[in-house]
């Protein structure tokens, strides 16, 4: 899940990073056959990759419950579409040495949360909307029969490709499957990780990664491999903010009126566009963002992109909840990144070593964010009274509202309702702790503080090890709904903090810690048992209603699930005594597994497989998979690590086909065994030695100005709303999706060079970068032999009353705009409309101020007043030069460029 809204953010604000796939169109049908991709030939994006890694939930979950098909009826029909989706991505990244296919085990305590949490809200949404003749998604978590059938489902597809097609045979994978613990991406950066600095590593090694969660970004600039690229779908069509209940609604509806979706599921696979984000551009963008303004300071970028990762994780990860006045949406990493600049010399310097915490700096950099929240808070009220206005209801602080219903019933919540907090208003600390921690006494809120506090704090000290390292402890987690303040996050010079690895869970007491009862038959019958019986002592666990606190948000998907958490060793011991009556097959699906490597026989690692077999096929410890041998990396293309053979044949004849109408493989050629990665050694958080360094992507002229922060920008009418930035275009807020399509209707798109307001004779011409117009002579909505009458109605914005923003502005003047020095970079002192001010001109250019300027908004108060003035002079002068005042249609409100509407 992530970092909700962060690929967003990102994208907009370092847009050079992103890149469009480039891909070859195979032919559709030869002689009535589809023909796929050759992926032996060059991959036409320009660079070849060595390692493809494969978040394979990212896969699955789609292609189980995809948004806009008919889900599967049948898990055959879920294992084909991921078979699609794996041809599909192979076939774009054509990697040469390595394919990792990860897939979700047992997770560590503090994701089990999380987890659960998810669960039971789909469990709850699916029983609203009475999908009884619906697959189950919740299935997808390790221990369930769904996930033994996959994996054994995946093993087939990869002796299936590996044998037939030669873009397959020279390269290795390794299956890491539910089996074995560990989330799919964490296992994936634990298998980087202890690949580098090893002999016969390869520091100018290509990675890419595919993956939907934002954490990934994290995570990749975490290993400090230049070359790493992500492979994500085209962002423009999806976001991460979507309802998944309204996704299923708006299907069904499609499917009722009869929509086509696409011939079908695969087919929209081999459709789907996809984006590099390019983790190199990213840390080009983050050598100017994150430069420390003290001249006298010489960074090392490595440990300021460290201290990034480290500032990402207030607002938002997968163990922790966010900060209550950080929202990404809000400009929470803007303010992050403001503060940690501004305080970086006065804190000591850098907040992290790797994983290692410096605490005493953390409290100052907090504290610095912490000033800022009751400006926050209040400029968040504000905006949601305005927003109460729409939904047409009383308006609400924080539009905090408490559902409790049955497990049958869910309602996306549309209506402000009164805020118990109030933050932002005196005594909101007071409120929330009582409200959200049920503090009632000072010393019992004073208490909660501090404890939230050590654990949040032990939180994020476990995440950067977890990111850095890998799982510093299984059992570890968060015991709370809800993060305290920043403005309460001090005294951490005093907290000592330590964590016991101990060791992951089973399957099935994974299963029974975060799946709801409704999912009871995922289960063997004596677990399922002790969910669903209400004499279970273990039953309120599950319970059967269950409290949503939206907690600020619109929607009960949003909103804080408030179940009860787990206890460990009251789950542990109910589920001890029913470990006996598990079948053959539950117990295999009960135990832990190891990650399995796959080679054809052609490759140079089979070479020493199978001598290594034949010596060791009578040993002893052969049936429990203890047999292992070091790999050498000259005959593996680099990789490190050790293969373990066991009892199962190195390499059967024949593979049979676990789905029905798919054939057995004969005269198999492809061997498997198990898989570890090296021994345990320091990850070493800087790029390693003999790295080929890439040139520059990322000039100034690239990278945005900072931007003002969102708490401290005027009040907005109207929709509020991120301003997203625009590759290349000149500096200040950005053109507004409207203003760029008036532009673009009038004139045709040129590549941006010089600008100016230069006057021609009695006229104004706009050259250039004002417009993007390579008209060169267009002035005032004419051409210079006066053929043209048409008028270029920019916005009306610019021809607002004056207001002066730092040293440049856009001032009306009558009916005229007069534009100063730096707007236009133009000497022209009294430049009106290429008049002087002698209220000549009838003509305006409306230039849109947004594009030079921080936006301005009038009320409609302010507009009345304009309008006022404006025609009051012309009354006056057309008294003067004895006209008919009412005959001029502007002296009745309809003054050119003014108007009482709003921009959404």
């Amino acid at each position: 899940m992530g970092i909700p809204a962060f690929y967003r953010w990102l994208v907009d604000k370092y847009p050079l990073a992103v890149v469009d796939v480039k891909e070859e169109e195979a032919p559709t049908v030869v002689n009535g056959v589809s023909v796929p991709v050759d992926a032996s030939r060059p991959n036409p994006n320009g660079f070849e990759f060595d390692n493809l890694y494969l978040d394979m939930n990212g896969i699955i979950h789609p292609c189980f419950h995809p948004e806009d098909f008919p889900a599967p009826n049948t898990y055959d029909e879920v294992f084909k579409a991921v078979f699609k989706s794996i041809d599909r991505i192979f076939s774009l990244i054509r990697p040469r040495k390595l394919l990792y296919m990860a897939i979700d085990g047992v997770a560590p305590r503090a994701k089990m949360n999380q987890q659960r949490a998810r669960r039971f809200r789909a469990a709850k949404e699916a029983a609203d909307e009475e999908q009884t003749d619906m697959l189950d998604s919740n299935v997808i978590t390790p221990g369930t029969e769904f996930m033994a059938l996959l994996s054994s489902a995946l093993q087939f597809y990869l002796h299936l490709r590996m044998n037939a097609d030669p873009g397959w045979r020279g390269v290795k994978v390794i299956l890491s499957d539910a089996s074995v613990p560990g989330e799919g991406e964490h296992k994936i950066m634990a298998y980087i990780r202890l690949q580098r600095n090893l002999p016969g590593f390869d520091p100018n090694t290509r990675h890419c990664l595919y993956g939907l969660d934002a954490d990934l970004i994290m995570l990749a600039l975490a290993t400090h491999e230049i070359h790493f690229s992500i492979l994500r779908e085209d962002g423009s069509k999806h976001t991460n903010d979507r309802s998944p209940k309204n996704n299923r609604q708006n299907k069904r509806r499609k499917l009722k009126q009869g929509d086509v979706y696409g011939n079908n599921l695969e087919d929209h696979i081999m459709r789907q566009k996809f984006q590099f984000l390019h983790v190199w551009i990213l840390r080009d963008y983050l050598v100017h963002d994150l430069k420390i303004p003290d001249p006298t300071v010489k960074a090392d970028l490595e440990r300021l992109i460290d201290d990034f990762v480290f500032m990402c994780m207030f607002v938002g990860n997968d163990f922790l909840p966010h900060v209550p006045s950080l929202e990404i949406s809000e400009g929470a990493i803007d303010l992050l990144m403001a503060v940690y600049k501004k305080e970086f010399v006065r804190m000591g310097g850098y907040l992290t070593n790797s994983f290692e915490v410096n605490l005493e700096r953390v409290e100052h950099f907090v504290r610095g964010v912490g000033s800022h929240e009751n400006v926050i808070f209040r400029k968040r009220s504000q905006v949601q009274k305005e927003r109460g206005i729409r939904f047409g209801g009383p308006s609400s602080n924080s539009g905090v509202k408490k559902i409790r219903g049955s497990i049958n019933h869910v309602t996306d919540v549309a209506n402000p309702v009164t805020d118990q907090v109030k933050l932002g208003e005196v005594g909101w600390k007071e409120r929330f702790y009582a409200d959200k921690f049920e503090a009632k006494t000072n010393d019992e809120r004073e208490r909660i503080r501090r404890d939230s506090v050590l654990k949040y704090i032990e939180g994020i000290c476990w995440a950067m090890h977890y990111y850095y390292q890998g799982v510093c402890s299984w059992q570890w987690f968060y015991p709370y709904h809800y993060a305290p303040f920043a403005s309460d996050i001090y005294g951490l010079n005093q907290l000592e903090i330590h964590f016991i690895l101990g060791k992951p869970f089973k399957p099935f007491d994974q299963l029974m810690g975060v799946l709801p009862a409704a999912s009871a038959h995922a289960l063997p019958s004596f677990y399922r048992e002790l969910m669903t019986d209400s004499s279970s002592p273990i039953s309120d666990f599950y319970p059967t209603d269950f409290e949503v606190d939206l907690n600020g948000k619109r929607f009960s998907w949003q909103g804080v699930c408030k179940l009860p958490f787990i206890e460990e060793s009251r789950l542990l011991s109910e589920t001890a005594k029913v470990e006996h009556t598990l079948t053959d097959e539950e117990k295999q699906r009960n135990s832990l597994g190891m990650d399995m490597l796959f080679v054809h026989k052609s490759h140079p690692l089979s070479k020493t497989i199978f001598p290594f077999y034949k010596r060791n096929n009578n040993h002893s410890k052969l049936s429990k998979a203890k047999v292992k041998k070091k790999i050498n990396p000259e005959v593996s293309a680099g990789m490190n690590g050790y293969v373990y053979i066991s009892d199962k044949p190195l390499c059967s004849l024949e593979i049979a086909a676990p789905i029905s109408d798919m054939a057995v493989i004969l005269k198999n050629e492809v061997i498997s065994v198990f898989y570890k990665c090296p021994s345990f050694h320091s990850h070493i958080p800087k790029p390693p030695n003999g790295v080929n360094m890439p040139g520059k992507s990322v000039s100034k002229q690239d990278v945005l100005p900072p931007p003002v922060l969102w708490h401290e920008k005027s009040n907005i009418f109207g929709r509020v709303r991120s301003e997203r930035p625009i590759p290349k275009s000149i500096s200040g807020p950005h053109l507004a999706k409207l203003s760029h399509q008036l532009v673009r209707d009038y004139y045709p798109a040129k590549q941006l060079g010089s600008h100016g307001c230069l006057d021609v004779g009695n006229h104004i011409r706009v050259d250039d970068l004002a417009f993007q117009s390579n008209l060169k002579e267009t002035i005032c909505g004419k051409e210079l032999d006066g053929s043209s009458e048409k008028h270029i109605a920019f916005d009306r914005t610019a021809v607002y009353p004056a207001k002066r923003l730092g040293s440049h502005g856009c001032m009306d003047v009558g009916n005229h705009i007069r534009v100063d020095d730096l707007a236009f970079q133009s000497n022209l002192k009294e430049t009106i409309c290429g008049k002087e001010l002698d209220g000549n001109s009838e003509k305006c250019i409306a230039f849109d101020r947004t594009a030079f300027f921080p936006r301005k908004w009038l009320t409609d108060k302010q507009i009345k007043n304009k309008r006022r003035k404006i025609n009051l002079k012309k009354r006056k002068k057309a008294a003067a030069e004895g006209g008919n005042i009412m005959s001029n249609p502007e002296i009745k409100g309809e003054t050119t460029g003014l108007g009482s509407d709003k921009r959404d």
